[in-house]
């Protein structure tokens, strides 16, 4: 008989998990732009800049109480991620954004990036946010998660960003939900 394998769990960390898991973190963001995920890093990308983001931009956010980060975990092992930004204007307080949703390449189709944003969701929901922003290229898998989340297109910026293989610049489409 073949043991039951238990799905991935989905649970919040702070900065200090982050912290002491920050190899695994750094891994997974290094593999998922050198496999063309469009979240803001571009070729060439060494594991050191994908340290570096997570030492210097994420933990800090996190030990100020301005993001929360959902990690999606296989066993022990690090496999998807997501951050609610939460660091919002006084006249903003009722909105959070979502940022840097990544799955590991090899733990893609199991479901992971739509149970990291379920639980985002939740979480803002619980702080008293009614309303969730995103942006995410134009065309990509990511786009039609979203809308069967329950996303709307606010509308689309042309030549946003910069491909992480080249000098072409891509389209982004800006998304919302009322909660």
């Amino acid at each position: 008989m073949t043991p039951a394998i238990s799905p991935p769990s989905i649970v919040m960390m702070d900065g200090d998990e982050v912290t002491r898991r920050i190899d695994q973190f750094a891994a997974m963001l290094h593999v998922c732009v050198h496999d063309g995920a469009s979240i803001g890093f571009i070729e060439p990308f060494p594991i050191t800049e994908a340290r570096a983001f997570w030492r210097d931009r994420v933990i800090p956010a996190l030990n100020g109480g301005k993001r929360r980060l959902f990690a999606a975990l296989d066993g022990d092992r690090v496999v998807g991620t997501v951050q609610l930004d939460t660091d919002t204007m006084p006249n903003q307080q009722h909105r959070a954004e979502i940022s840097k949703l990544m799955v590991r390449p090899d733990c893609r189709r199991r479901g992971l990036a739509r149970l990291l944003m379920m639980q985002a969701e939740r979480s803002a929901h619980e702080l008293g946010r009614s309303l969730i922003t995103l942006d995410t290229r134009t065309g990509d898998g990511a786009e039609v998660l979203y809308l069967s989340l329950g996303f709307k297109a606010a509308g689309i910026i042309p030549d946003y960003a910069r491909d992480p293989f080249s000098d072409h610049l891509s389209a982004t489409t800006v998304m919302f939900k009322i909660l």
